[in-house]
């Protein structure tokens, strides 16, 4: 009770940076606790327990964004911006979680890391796999927003299916990238001389096409969630159903095109860099 109740939607909106504290406490915790009282399935625990105690702030979330499509002076260019103060917040907890999943892959023994990013680790190799070898950029650019457009459709599905359940695929894929760019950090240290210089250069290289995925994800599950909570609410063939759907459909093109300008940024922008 303790953890769920820190924030709601609107005191979020107000104070948007402390939603990263909030991220690497849940986080932190989440880790802590997996590894504690369920160490042989911690790496899916450490995900469930994160979401656990995020998922009443994204659930009142998705409420308080249904009732702004409700207010009819507020046109789909108007909506779009409101619904942009709840993506800002949300992103920021995710970064909280991002953080938190790296410094904690980092900090502890090897072994222990292994143990509790097993899962993440077997999905990165997976990943790796599936995108190496001898592949064309333009190949590699639609696999690669294949398989997120894929995700994006989980979102919304588990959003309109299981109301905050696209929380779920959003913080797997925080402890994913916090994995991935502790991995880095230590295949890479002894050319950064410093965590504190390799750290940040890992997370950019990451979140450099990672920020606009993951805001398309959080676009969707809003979308799905609103709907969801339109379909409880609502008769299906009131105005007002039509009109959460038409702001739904819009927030759902605006992910798609998102994850269309990640994959540019990922294929052609981020290696040269990295």
């Amino acid at each position: 009770m303790v953890l769920e109740s820190l924030v709601g939607p609107i005191k979020a909106e107000k104070n948007k940076k402390w939603l990263f504290i909030y991220g690497l406490v849940y986080a932190v915790i989440g880790a802590v606790v997996s590894l504690w009282v369920f160490k042989s399935q911690a790496s899916m625990v450490m995900v469930f327990l994160t979401v656990l105690a995020a998922f009443p702030l994204f659930y009142k979330t998705l409420r308080y964004e249904e009732k702004k499509d409700l207010n009819k002076n507020l046109t789909e260019k108007v909506l779009i911006k409101e619904h942009g103060k709840a993506l800002t917040y949300l992103m920021y907890l995710f970064m909280g979680f991002v953080v938190a999943y790296t410094i904690i892959f980092l900090l502890f023994p090897e072994a222990t890391s292994n143990n509790l990013f097993s899962s993440q680790i077997t999905t990165i190799n997976a990943i790796n796999s599936n995108i190496t070898g001898n592949f064309s950029t333009v190949d590699v650019f639609f696999k690669i927003l294949s398989n997120n457009l894929r995700v994006l459709f989980f979102c919304i599905f588990f959003a309109f299916f299981y109301g905050a359940g696209a929380l779920f695929i959003l913080a797997w894929n925080a402890s994913v990238i916090g994995a991935a760019a502790g991995s880095f950090v230590n295949n890479r240290i002894s050319e950064f001389g410093s965590y504190f210089l390799a750290v940040p250069i890992s997370l950019m290289r990451y979140m450099t096409h990672g920020v606009f995925e993951i805001a398309a994800y959080f676009v969707a599950g809003l979308a799905g969630g609103i709907i969801s909570v339109a379909v409880i609410n609502h008769k299906t063939t009131s105005d007002q159903f039509k009109h959460v759907v038409i702001d739904s459909l819009d927030l759902i093109l605006l992910g798609v095109g998102m994850l269309v300008f990640a994959a540019l940024v990922e294929v052609y922008f981020t290696p040269l860099f990295f």
